[in-house]
């Protein structure tokens, strides 16, 4: 699909029809939508997930996702919300991305293992002219893991795909987390009912 026209739709976002755009092939992020029945289609273009080394870590998932919805927008002609998103897993002052192998996943996890970390997912919405852009933190606190859990759960899920080589609704959150503190299904890779309430105030507007 190249292009979508829905300019004089009044759908809510809720039931049958294309109402959004996901820029994301994300599982997780596509499941949440599914889930809290939001009509959409997939459209995504490659970006550089690369960000300036002077931002502060609560703006680099907003750049990122800024940067994912833009390279929709300026690809297609789209008259509907573009919505993209970036998550990242901070630990102390490091921002851990996506492991590149299966020894960078066991350090990864590793380093997480018995520590507090944060999990922030960036959040853009582009509405014609019109930006919703926000971010939203997740505190997350690993139990201690064993060298034999981590390497039973990397080699059996293959969590390459995932920031900080994990997802909080696989086998190693049920068994490997302490506690979470903010929104789980910001873990998962998108805080959904504040998207709700964004797409919900767009609408509104029309």
């Amino acid at each position: 699909m190249n292009s979508l026209d829905h300019k004089d739709s009044k759908a809510p976002f809720r039931g049958l029809g294309v109402s959004i755009i996901l820029a994301s092939q994300s599982p997780r992020r596509k499941q949440l939508l599914e889930w809290a029945e939001i009509s959409f289609d997939i459209i995504v273009k490659e970006t550089d997930e690369s960000y300036p080394s002077n931002l502060p870590v609560d703006k680099i998932a907003i750049h990122i996702a800024r940067n994912k919805a833009l390279a929709v927008k300026q690809s297609n002609s789209i008259a509907v919300p573009i919505l993209a998103a970036d998550t990242i897993v901070v630990l102390g002052n490091d921002v851990i991305g996506k492991p590149k192998d299966r020894t960078d996943a066991i350090n990864i996890l590793t380093r997480l293992s018995g520590k507090e970390h944060f999990v922030i997912t960036g959040v853009v919405i582009l509405d014609g002219d019109k930006e919703i852009a926000f971010a939203d933190k997740t505190t997350v606190i690993f139990h201690e893991l064993t060298k034999d859990q981590i390497e039973f759960y990397i080699d059996k899920y293959k969590p390459y795909d995932k920031a900080g080589a994990y997802a909080i609704q696989e086998w190693i959150g049920v068994v490997g987390i302490k506690s979470v503190t903010g929104d789980f299904y910001n873990v998962m890779g998108l805080p959904v009912s504040r998207v709700v309430r964004a797409l919900d105030a767009l609408q509104n507007k029309k």
